[in-house]
């Protein structure tokens, strides 16, 4: 009898292992097709979700994105396998348009190719003395116009160099200095709020335009004194024009040490 037993016991240790493997096995098939079934699948459709900039600014739209696709590649990706989407490649041909920063993609389980693409965020715009019109971003890099919107930054014009990549690394680009002379009004919230233009004479001397009043304000060079002249314009502003009023004054000259110049 306790040969019989465990004779029994074997067996529903058998039939167990049995159940598992038969679990595991139709398991297995149903991944196996649903993944076939997916390949086989067409793309459904694209989707483009465009990151507005923290002003809300929307530089580029979705039917941009989905024309740098088509004249990348050559074809709609709608009815197409899923399998044939190259999603790697969709990224780094996103991102190599000058208005975007970061592309990511993917398919989604509607079968439907996602995209989502991150702008470039201008800081300044530049209008040089060849004439090119266009932004940079707040790492440097050159950006063209938006045919939709224009970005609401300050604009510098007058006797510009030409934009070279590696300008940021030049100590003594006049367009570096440019550069670095907006950020410093940019990350001002009084002085970004006041100052819409900055002009470059033929000297290489900055003339500051307010988006308040006439006049202008002598700047000078870009120099070891910028924080000081910066700090000084602002205490002009804040403490002196408000009792002599804004149109008063044609220039305002901040190139000397310590001092504020106005005529």
């Amino acid at each position: 009898m306790a040969e019989s037993t465990n004779n029994n016991r074997i067996t529903r240790q058998q039939l167990k292992a049995l159940a598992w493997m038969a679990t595991l096995l139709v398991g297995a098939m149903v991944v196996l097709s649903a993944v076939n079934h997916r390949k086989s699948a067409a793309v459904k459709g694209v989707e483009v979700e465009i990151k507005p900039l923290p002003n809300g600014d929307l530089l580029m739209q979705p039917v941009d994105v989905t024309e740098l696709i088509h004249k990348a590649f050559g074809y709609e990706f709608q009815s197409r396998s899923v399998r044939t989407v190259e999603i790697e490649r969709l990224e780094q041909v996103l991102e190599k348009d000058p208005l975007v920063q970061d592309a990511e993609v993917f398919l989604d389980a509607r079968d439907y190719v996602r995209v989502t693409v991150t702008q470039r965020e201008p800081v300044i715009r530049i209008i040089d003395k060849d004439g090119w019109n266009y932004y940079l971003d707040k790492n440097g890099i050159r950006m063209p116009l938006s045919k939709h919107f224009t970005a609401r930054v300050v604009v510098a014009t007058g006797s510009i160099p030409a934009y070279v990549p590696d300008f940021l690394e030049r100590e003594k680009h006049l367009l570096r200095q440019l550069f670095l002379l907006s950020n410093d009004l940019r990350n001002d919230a009084f002085l970004n709020a006041m100052i819409g233009q900055i002009f470059v004479s033929s000297n290489g001397d900055f003339i500051l335009a307010p988006l308040i009043g006439d006049q202008k304000i002598v700047f000078g060079k870009y120099d070891e004194d910028a924080k000081e002249k910066i700090q000084n314009l602002k205490i002009f502003y804040r403490e002196a024009m408000p009792y002599e009023g804004w149109r008063k004054y044609r220039s305002i000259d901040v190139r000397f040490r310590g001092q504020v110049i106005c005529k």
